[in-house]
């Protein structure tokens, strides 16, 4: 447990560093990997536009603000924005053009210490007929999915009907519990988890810790996984934080290293993502090599999404949003650095449509050091 208590208080990442990123600049961060779709699949993205070495990033507006522990973000299809909140174990909706605040009401079951707690969440692909909301949280037992129907028309705080496990039996720890979800344009369930501070599970494929999941959305394996059986669609991760798909379809992933690299990821079915064996690059041909990599004291990744050719990934211990633009599934450029320091820990980015993000900050979470306002929900517009 000391040890636990100690990676906590470093931000996950390990003590590792390098030379800040700066706004505009690429800091310590590089990039790299390589394209493994098929020739026909290159060519087709090659014959599309890539995006500027250089971006842009400006901070059109607060949309709320005094949120506790804010982790997961979903937006709804009428309009409003869903956030759970991690320690509290509850699920707000934020009016996005007014930012007043309604409590649907507090998740049942979540266990919230360390890392663990209300995490992701995200909206069932037949949403505008069933209303069902997705949530990954640490129960007493395990890291698990539930599913539970929210009910606008019923007082505040008590607009969430009774949850329904989905999906159970994810490695629960102090640290590295994983959390984001998100359904893919396959409809499929995307999970990604944490090895709980157990390394050996990253590599071990009959467990789930350290994996991407893949799911069907009542927590079946989905059809046309690479193992049989198995809900595990990639393995080899430290700690999943991030996961988005680009405008072909393709899937990434961000991840907390250790001591020396944080990675951002394309993901390709039934591959191998090196931990504990590798951290970043690795010369091993049996191991992915991440797009992009940074020194963990300019990223800590969390929540990333894609909008204008490149994926924004929000940096923890970084304090910064990073973008990577792409050629295909590699980086086209140096990834590039903004808000350097200026609203500390950012957790989770989604698309807000075309040009447009939401951001929110991560300064509650007993790591960072909350100002006024504290912890809030950003739009930006970036290119």
């Amino acid at each position: 447990m000391a040890a636990a208590a100690l990676l906590l208080a470093a931000g996950c990442s390990g003590g590792g560093g390098g030379a800040a990123g700066t706004s505009g600049g690429g800091g310590s961060a590089s990039a790299g990997g390589v394209d493994s779709r098929s020739p026909s699949s290159v060519s087709s993205a090659r014959a599309g536009s890539t995006p500027p070495a250089k971006g842009s990033v400006r901070v059109l507006r607060t949309v709320a603000g005094h949120l506790r522990t804010p982790w997961g973000l979903a937006a709804l299809p009428d309009g409003g924005l869903l956030v759970s909140s991690r320690d509290d174990g509850t699920i707000t909706r934020v009016d996005e053009k007014t930012g007043r605040k309604t409590l649907l009401g507090e998740v049942p079951g979540v266990s919230a210490a360390g890392e663990g707690g209300l995490l992701g969440i995200a909206l069932s692909p037949d949403y505008a007929a069933d209303h069902m909301v997705y949530a990954y949280f640490t129960s007493a037992s395990d890291n698990r999915v539930v599913r539970v129907l929210y009910q606008p028309e019923k007082p505040a705080g008590e607009q969430l009907g009774a949850p329904d496990t989905v999906f159970k039996g994810i490695p629960k720890g102090f640290i590295h519990n994983g959390g984001r979800i998100a359904f893919g344009p396959d409809g499929m369930l995307y999970a990604g988890t944490g090895e709980s501070g157990d390394r050996g599970l990253a590599q071990d494929r009959k467990s789930l810790g350290g994996k991407i999941l893949r799911l069907t959305p009542e927590g079946e394996p989905a059809p046309g996984n690479p193992f049989p059986d198995s809900p595990v669609y990639s393995y080899g991760h430290r700690n999943v934080q991030g996961l988005a798909w680009d405008d072909r379809q393709r899937l990434f992933a961000s991840e907390f290293g250790q001591d020396t690299w944080d990675e951002l990821n394309a993901i390709k079915p039934g591959a191998d993502y090196g931990w504990p064996k590798a951290e970043g690059r690795s010369s091993d041909s049996a191991y992915q090599n991440p797009v992009a990599q940074w020194h963990t004291d300019d990223a800590s990744p969390s929540g990333i999404a894609y909008a204008q050719g490149s994926v924004w990934m929000a940096g923890l211990k970084g304090e910064r949003l990073w973008r990577v633009p792409l050629k295909g599934t590699a980086a086209s450029a140096d990834p590039q650095a903004f808000l350097k320091g200026e609203y500390g820990r950012l957790r989770t980015v989604v698309s807000a449509g075309g040009d447009r993000l939401w951001v929110t900050t991560s300064n509650t979470d007993g790591r960072g050091d909350p100002k006024g306002g504290d912890d809030r929900i950003l739009e930006l517009r970036v290119s």
